[in-house]
């Protein structure tokens, strides 16, 4: 194994944070150690300077300080009834946290349970593999078979920076019995002014004619810093959709990778980042067709201004067994300003011969004929540009089951196009 980083004073206090542990933790260990942080070289990171951005903003040596966080009301999603499960910088609390114990089954994750660290490879990225090394929490979700969990359960991971910059390593795992449905919404938020840092890995494990539904919200203004690897497992004819939404944030690093295996398999993969001032939001998707006759379908959306960044790079694996493979993927941007950029890298590997796939991507600027015509009716610029960019995220926002959560995130969206960032 190959180091393909600069060594960095950073990656010593990193090491010297984490405490000594056996088996996967000290595999995981070395393994950071060996490859070292991504840096300029790293090919899967190029676009996002994780390694520089921690630098500068914290000390790994620093514990956290003590929270008195007590009340969560005021991160709740409005008119959205659920389970409600709270991380308090990283670290799982059962007493705000509400859930109904007859459908889920929920416990403290001891690393383990069955299929810990099998689906997150933590021997190819140093990201993954810090978070095996030092995840301090996180949970283990179990639905039996033939049970559908009526209302979602939401995470809500909150960092605590009022007297310090905070870090979180949290590890979770999700289970879905045969024939059985869930709901789950990340939501992230931040109280203070300092830096925050959440390194979140989560495996899922789909069994057969279950599904998934996976949302993330990512609306969380300040110095927010976050990577967060989702790795799920699908078995024959389950189902899977992810919907993931970047508002807000200094970096946000996204792995999401899908397996598909088993015949008959189903998922679908949606992004929306609206993007301005400095953040950086990075998309690293993969989708994995080892059976036959499975679909995906892929769709990301981008609209950036200021000086943001938007990366995005999907793969997409169809192996010689995938045969009658359909699989589809497109990433769509809008700039908005002359010192916006996205990075977009949409890639097919296929193995197979009886398969039907594309994938492509388009970066432009608002259609400046529209626009006119717009005004020309009498609707001002600012409110012309909020609904042509509402309309092209609109097909997006469609995918969203969920009445409570697609008025929850219409609302967020609206808020943000209306205003003339």
């Amino acid at each position: 194994m190959s180091t393909l980083t600069e060594t960095t004073p950073l990656l010593a206090d990193i090491l010297a944070s984490i405490k000594p542990g056996a088996g996967l933790r000290a595999d995981a260990l070395a393994t950071l150690e060996q490859l070292g942080l991504p840096g300029s070289k790293s090919e899967e990171y190029k676009f996002t300077p994780i390694t520089r951005v921690l630098e500068k903003n914290f000390s790994f040596s620093d514990g956290n300080h003590e929270t008195n966080i007590s009340n969560i009301g005021k991160f709740l999603i409005p008119d959205l009834e659920g389970n409600i499960l709270v991380f308090i910088n990283g670290i799982f609390s059962e007493e705000l946290s509400t859930y109904n114990h007859e459908e889920l089954h929920i416990k403290p994750i001891d690393g383990k349970e069955k299929g810990f660290a099998s689906l997150a490879d933590f021997k190819s990225d140093a990201l993954v593999a810090w978070n095996t090394a030092a995840w301090t929490s996180g949970v283990s979700l179990d639905v039996s078979a033939n049970t559908e969990v009526h209302k979602p359960v939401i995470l809500h991971y909150i960092n605590d920076t009022t007297h310090s910059a905070a870090k979180s390593f949290t590890r979770n795992i999700i289970r879905l019995g045969k024939s059985s449905k869930l709901t789950v919404v990340e939501k992230q938020d931040t109280i203070g002014t300092h830096a925050g840092f959440s390194n979140v890995v989560t495996e899922g494990f789909i069994e057969s004619n279950a599904e998934l539904h996976l949302y993330s919200i990512q609306a969380d203004g300040g110095k927010r810093f976050h990577f967060g690897q989702t790795t799920i497992w699908q078995d024959r004819n389950s189902r899977v959709n992810t919907f993931t939404l970047t508002l807000d944030g200094k970096l946000i690093r996204n792995n999401l990778q899908l397996i598909l295996d088993g015949e008959g398999c189903e998922s679908h993969m949606n992004g929306l980042y609206i993007l301005q001032g400095d953040t950086l939001a990075d998309n690293h998707t993969v989708v994995d067709h080892r059976k036959p006759n499975a679909n995906s379908n892929e769709l990301y959306k981008g609209v950036i201004d200021g000086n943001a960044k938007g990366v995005f790079n999907g793969k997409i694996y169809v192996r010689p067994d995938a045969q009658k493979t359909n699989a589809f993927q497109s990433n769509r941007n809008i700039l908005l300003s002359d010192k916006a950029t996205v990075n977009t890298k949409p890639q097919l590997e296929i193995w197979a011969d009886d398969v039907k796939c594309s994938h492509g991507c388009t970066t432009g600027q608002l259609d400046e004929e529209a626009m006119f015509y717009l005004q020309a009716r009498g609707i001002s610029k600012v409110t012309a540009r909020a609904m042509m960019l509402y309309a092209f995220a609109g097909e997006v926002l469609n995918t969203v089951d969920s009445g409570p959560l697609r008025n929850y995130f219409d609302s967020m969206i609206s808020e943000r196009l209306h205003k003339n960032f």
